[in-house]
């Protein structure tokens, strides 16, 4: 080998090795995962097993948007459902309002929890993400699966964690991803089917919840004090309540999103 083709190959394997780094990582590697905690992080100290609940409704006042069919002829291979609509707004008969993330804001203190065992599931299924609004804690794993026979794309943009963006085949088992910071409507999309789109919310501790079709939502086992509870909707906002948790009854919440004529 002469002395200018040995010079090529070293100079050209650690260029091919940065441009293959460069891609984000597919399903087997671990590039779009959050980085690894620090050793320095507080151990867990507290769990979540105390007296305090607290339990309410969102509703949504005003004029609610008429149902919105998802249109998905750009792909043949997709196939709807029957409940194949817009998750944009979904709001039921007495107006409760779905999707609403509800969650511990301020309260909690020095209080550490550790991190769950169990992975929280999103699926890719009828060219849709199920569920749409879902919540994990820090560290936490999600498993992204593709129940459809076609391809999809996970694109995760959020502000503050690392971003993730990998194609998954229908063959391809379950992929883990983490986020290792705590961030609120962090957007999950599909680059190949435009209409597809979830969002995760990372919080450092198990006390929140994503109200139901009818608006309801409950949060459970929280020690008794005064906390900041947070609801957020991935189009009409936040809103912040203060609530005191005794641990002898249910605390109640309600809160009402406005919004005008469709």
């Amino acid at each position: 080998m002469s002395r200018w083709t040995l010079l090529r190959v070293r100079l050209c394997v650690p260029m091919a090795i940065v441009l293959a780094g460069a891609c984000g990582g597919g399903p087997d590697q671990p590039a779009g995962s959050a980085a690894p905690a620090a050793s320095g992080a507080a151990a867990p100290t507290d769990t979540a097993d105390g007296p305090g609940i607290v339990a309410g409704t969102i509703t949504f006042e005003g004029t609610p948007p008429p149902v919105r069919p998802l249109r998905m002829d750009s792909d043949p291979l997709c196939v709807p459902g029957p409940g194949a609509v817009s998750e944009l707004l979904v709001v039921g008969p007495d107006h409760g309002l779905k999707n609403v993330f509800v969650y511990v804001k301020d309260g909690l203190g020095a209080r550490t929890y550790a991190t769950p065992a169990t992975p929280v599931l999103l699926d890719q299924k009828g060219c849709q993400y199920l569920p749409h609004v879902v919540g994990v804690q820090v560290g936490q794993t999600i498993k992204i699966s593709n129940s459809d026979a076609l391809v999809h794309n996970v694109h995760a943009v959020p502000s503050v964690n690392r971003e993730f963006n990998f194609g998954q085949p229908a063959t391809v088992p379950p992929v883990p991803r983490v986020f290792d910071r705590p961030e609120i409507g962090v957007p999950i999309r599909c680059d190949v089917h435009g209409w597809m789109n979830a969002y995760a919310n990372v919080v450092p501790h198990p006390f929140f919840a994503v109200t139901r079709e009818d608006g309801r939502f409950e949060i459970k086992g929280l020690p008794p004090g005064s906390y900041t509870i947070e609801v957020w909707h991935e189009q009409l906002g936040t809103q912040s309540q203060s609530i005191t948790v005794d641990g002898s009854a249910p605390a109640k919440m309600t809160a009402t999103f406005k919004g005008g004529p469709p």
